[in-house]
């Protein structure tokens, strides 16, 4: 049984006259298909998905005036990303609001990725129309800003390898080196330490693999590089 609606209500803005939309928002399309209802939640998910595209637009142009377009456009496809918006309905717990089928509900579509963040996005949808564009822009860097506040981390933790091959190239003309000092552990459950070495800043990492040791490793180089921007000629 879904949590009552005036909860999340009072959770996301009590001020606001809210209509019959946010329980739209929170109708999945298989329990629409099983009640015979005319209403599932994919229309505002559309509209959502933009109000969210124009407000982090906004949100990463003002955060890093220096950014060109291009790595806007990469920093706010971090940002929308459909884990990292699922992480942010299981932070408002969006899903135990959710009205879904039973078919649904038994295969555990509740607290699936896909799922959540599409209903994330239809809940902003909601938000949008019974509240106008400040309170829900408000809404969405509050909590952005909350949950991922340096945008930039996010991003190196998606491409770590390639990220850094390009802040390595852009800036010296070189790439970075990757070194395996050593393999430990059984044949069968190996754990591979390398490092990154870039212009005399070196970074470690330890995985599994050799390619998830690598990519942990250039993630904490390119973190440094870029939040501390230090340049050893």
């Amino acid at each position: 049984m879904p949590r009552d609606i005036n909860e999340l209500k009072t959770r996301l803005n009590g001020d606001v006259p809210w209509s019959a939309r946010l329980a739209e928002a929170l109708t999945h399309r298989s329990y629409a298909v099983e009640n015979a209802l005319a209403y599932d939640n994919q229309r505002l998910e559309f509209l959502g998905d933009a109000v969210l595209e124009i407000v982090l637009t906004e949100y990463l142009f003002l955060l890093y005036p220096e950014y060109d377009e291009g790595a806007m456009t990469k920093l706010r496809s971090a940002l929308v990303r459909e884990a990292a918006l699922a992480r942010l309905a299981r932070k408002l717990e969006l899903g135990e609001y959710l009205l879904v089928g039973r078919g649904e509900m038994e295969s555990g579509g509740v607290d699936r990725d896909s799922t959540l963040a599409d209903l994330f996005e239809a809940v902003l949808g909601a938000f949008y129309l019974d509240a106008g564009f400040g309170p829900v822009r408000e809404f969405i860097t509050s909590m952005f800003a909350a949950e991922y506040p340096e945008p930039r981390a996010l991003l190196s933790s998606i491409n770590p390898k390639g990220l850094l091959q390009e802040y390595s190239q852009a800036r010296w003309g070189q790439p970075p080196v990757y070194t395996v000092l050593r393999t430990t552990g059984p044949e069968h459950l190996p754990v591979y330490e390398v490092e990154v070495s870039l212009r005399g800043h070196v970074a470690f990492g330890r995985a599994a693999s050799r390619k998830q040791a690598e990519s942990a490793a250039a993630q904490v180089l390119y973190v440094y590089l870029t939040e501390h921007d230090e340049v050893k000629e």
